[in-house]
């Protein structure tokens, strides 16, 4: 199309009977492009549908996880136990690999063994919280020292099953829930707790015989208390002497300790549920340790000095040494190791490990076989190494390795595993032979890798996920002749998530960075972002392993991009890393991942950041809690799942160890409340939280939901009928959709650029 001038279209009208005194003298023939008008913007593309079925398949096989071995121990003769449910089941199963045929079969089922449901304890279920366990059916096996004999609890009764003749004998226990069952090296005898005392039980079918006898309605033996079972990393509260003679438990009393009760509202005629719960800056269990001859008698206290030294970490008595513990100050800023003479109670130092932040206690120490050393994993230079100390504690030699995080095993040859990677995106298996000075890195394809060592026999299996997504269980002989693959069951995803590991540097520093993207990604169009978030300590979510990235697919899929990263404070890192978040759990995390999304967002113009939303769970709900209070200039909406949304509200050994006692650090616990910085509230704030949650109890959301209220902040909230693990499929289906829903209300769609 042209346009004429005025004086062409005048012209052209001086034709035919136009009179000549009405037309003037002709002009040049004169053409004015005129401007081309812009095109009109592309019509936005229909959302696209949530694929619910998609959703539904990812919660009933937990991302495909299910079906897959999941590994119990080796055996003094080679072979291997190991669990397995359905490709979508929740119920586990036993089965035993034979090291010298390869062949596989079932050992046992709940279903061979017991009529109907297992019911479990109060005590029981809280355990497996703790544990995050969220299989059925069998889920503790515990060998005997030859192997022969396996323990195997269901609920009410506990089984003894001969690996000979493959048949389990219920083991006559007497009335009553027998919490925390163990077995006797030689297998004659079943310790266990009921009604807060430590009973042993002979497995030929005496009657049990009670061992203590608790003075108090808060005084309990044989049982961890809970600061130790979740923050600890220890769960068990009694053990036994090598010869399986004596048993050296725990005395707890919990008086001191506040009660706070969990209600099932789904249930409103049952009665609450009460828990003992140390609260930061409040009252802990007083814990005692003391020895017993399995057959009664008085028993033998262990001395140390409990007030300065009140958390035991570790305790181990292993054949040809000492009955040894690991204990810590309140503050977590010491740990030492101590020996125990049995027979006095009396203890001395071989170790002492100090932090001024605090100490990363490892697993362990490990005595070698024949008892003469043992081997202890350090921070104490700034990064992991491990230590061989003599008997006495003192250090003999000093084993290092790029990227080695504090984990290992030993067998009776004292040949050493560990495990660790100079990439903190992977982790690998390393070996250090007896006599080497040099570890040889055993697994090299870019991946997670772990290994699991029998203490004798020399069998180790080897698990692997490499970064293609290829999963494998393999057992292999000391010469690395392989014995045959621990099968998997469990469905095969349609297609792994397409992620993109990245590295950027802000101000200095490397941080690693996974971006999912949708599989239909229109270059011409700018995407809302969505961080997937945890950022606490202890905690690395970025790793090189398509596997771990099924939810992020899923929601990258609706119409965002999906990113992660680890900032300062998480693992993996070295100490000064990880430390720089002492007493103060928001100020730097919070700093690292906004940074990190600017520069990813400046990177990728298909990311949209000016529409970010984060989510996650637990500290991760905390972290989006604070995001949308403090930096609603990045974060446009945030849904917190299961936050702690006040360190004053949750418990004394994860929140002082980073923390420092309330009273000491009053300013620091408020500054990081997002109670109280509730009336900063900008932006749309999703909560989500289970009301029968035993971890970060419900009370952490309503009272940030009160503080909103009262300041006038509009907010969304959904509650659930779980812990804080939500393990029913629907449930975790329905809440994926809402997610979905809600950042697509607040984030919108992908738009044109």
């Amino acid at each position: 199309m042209r346009t004429l001038s005025a004086a062409l279209l005048l012209a052209a009208a001086c034709g035919g009977n136009t009179p000549a005194a009405r037309c003037p003298a002709p002009v040049a023939d004169v053409v004015t492009p005129a401007p081309t008008p812009p095109l009109p913007p592309a019509p936005a593309p229909a959302p696209r549908p949530i694929d619910v079925e998609a959703i539904r398949t990812q919660s009933a096989t937990r991302s495909f996880n299910l079906g897959t071995p999941r590994l119990v121990g080796i055996l003094p003769d080679g072979d291997v136990l190991f669990l397995r449910t359905g490709p979508r089941s929740f119920t586990a199963e036993l089965f035993q690999l034979d090291a010298a045929t390869g062949a596989v079969d079932k050992l046992a089922s709940a279903a061979d063994l017991v009529a109907g449901d297992v019911k479990l304890s109060a005590a029981e279920k809280a355990l497996r919280e703790r544990t995050r366990t969220a299989l059925r059916g069998i889920v503790q096996v515990i060998a005997t020292e030859d192997g022969t004999r396996l323990l195997i609890p269901l609920g009410e009764q506990v089984f003894v099953l001969d690996r000979g003749t493959r048949k389990a004998q219920p083991v006559a226990l007497g009335a009553g829930y027998p919490d925390s069952p163990s077995i006797s090296p030689d297998g004659s005898r079943v310790a266990f707790v009921r009604d807060q005392d430590l009973w042993v039980a002979e497995v030929a079918g005496k009657k049990p015989r009670r061992l203590t006898a608790h003075e108090a309605p808060a005084v309990s033996y044989g049982s961890a208390e809970f600061v130790a079972q979740e923050e600890l990393d220890r769960t068990r509260g009694h053990w036994w002497s090598p010869d399986g003679q004596h048993l050296l438990y725990q005395r707890t009393d919990e008086t001191a300790v506040e009660t706070l009760y969990v209600t099932n509202p789904a249930h409103p005629s049952e009665p609450p549920t009460p828990f003992r719960y140390p609260r930061a800056g409040s009252s802990n269990a007083d814990v005692k340790l003391a020895i017993m001859p399995v057959k009664g008698g008085k028993p033998v206290w262990i001395e140390w000095d409990r007030n300065a030294l009140p958390y035991v970490r570790d305790v181990s008595w292993s054949k040809k040494a000492p009955p040894t513990l690991v204990v810590m100050n309140r503050a977590q800023t010491e740990a030492r190791v101590l020996a125990v003479d049995p027979k006095t109670g009396k203890t001395r130092t071989l170790l002492t490990e100090t932090d001024a932040a605090w100490v990363n206690v490892p697993d362990g120490p490990h005595w070698l076989a024949d008892g003469t050393r043992f081997l202890w994993a350090s921070e104490k230079t700034g990064q992991w190494q491990l230590e061989v100390h003599a008997a006495d504690g003192a250090l003999e030699d000093t084993v290092t390795w790029p990227g080695f995080e504090g984990g290992f095993q030993v067998d009776e040859t004292g040949e050493i595993w560990l495990s660790g990677s100079s990439n903190p995106t992977e982790s690998h298996v390393g070996r250090l032979a007896p006599g080497a000075k040099q570890v040889e890195q055993i697994t090299a394809t870019p991946g997670v890798h772990g290994v699991v060592v029998a203490r004798n026999g020399g069998v180790r299996v080897l698990m692997s996920t490499t970064a293609d997504g290829v999963r494998s269980w393999t057992a292999y002989r000391r010469d690395g002749e392989r014995i045959a693959e621990l099968p998997s069951v469990a469905e095969e995803a349609p297609a792994l998530p397409a992620v993109a590991l990245e590295t950027v540097t802000v101000n200095g520093r490397s941080h690693h960075v996974s971006i999912v993207r949708p599989r239909d990604l229109d270059p011409a169009r700018r995407y809302p972002v969505v961080l997937q978030v945890y950022a606490g300590p202890g905690v690395t979510t970025v790793w090189n392993n398509r596997r771990a990235y099924f939810k992020d697919q899923l929601l990258a899929d609706t119409g965002f991009i999906v990113v992660r990263t680890d900032g300062r404070g998480t693992p993996r890192r070295g100490r000064d890393w990880e430390r720089i978040i002492t007493r103060d759990l928001i100020t730097v995390p919070l700093a690292d991942q906004v940074d990190v999304l600017a520069a990813v967002g400046a990177r990728h113009p298909e990311l949209d950041m000016d529409r970010v939303g984060t989510v996650g769970w637990s500290f991760g709900g905390y972290f989006s809690a604070m995001a949308v209070l403090l930096r609603p200039d990045v974060f446009k909406a945030g849904i917190a799942g299961a936050p702690v949304t006040d360190w004053r509200y949750y418990d004394t050994a994860y929140t002082e160890r980073y923390m420092g006692l309330p009273a000491e650090n009053a300013a620091a616990y408020a500054a990081t409340s997002a109670v109280e910085q509730a009336g900063k509230l900008t932006r749309p704030l999703l909560m989500v939280h289970g009301l029968t949650d035993d971890n970060v109890y419900v009370v952490n959301t309503l009272a940030l939901a009160e503080a909103l209220l009262r300041a006038g902040k509009d907010f969304d909230l959904i509650t659930l009928g779980s812990t804080h693990m939500v393990v029913d499929p629907d449930a975790e289906a329905a809440l994926m959709t809402r997610q979905i829903e809600f950042f697509r209300a607040h984030l919108g769609l992908p738009a044109a650029r």
